[in-house]
């Protein structure tokens, strides 16, 4: 896997997880609602990690910048 996400958009994505993990444990999100964004919450900190999203891949969408190789 070739990465294609640049350092703003992982922070962007860990940022909105950790407000996404905060809002449903203290209770503001719940239910069904509050599972499924805490799934999504957790799969924007693994694709932080691994710095690659499989929903860019088909698009050919690289928010990471090129190395130009001289």
């Amino acid at each position: 896997m070739k990465k294609n996400m640049g350092k703003a958009d992982r922070i962007i994505r860990v940022i909105i997880a950790a407000i996404v993990g905060v809002l449903y444990f203290t209770g503001t999100i719940s239910g069904t609602l509050g599972i499924v964004l805490l799934v999504f919450a957790g799969v924007f900190v693994l694709t932080s990690l691994i710095s690659f999203c499989p929903l860019y891949a088909p698009f050919g969408i690289r928010t990471c910048p090129l190395n130009e190789k001289k």
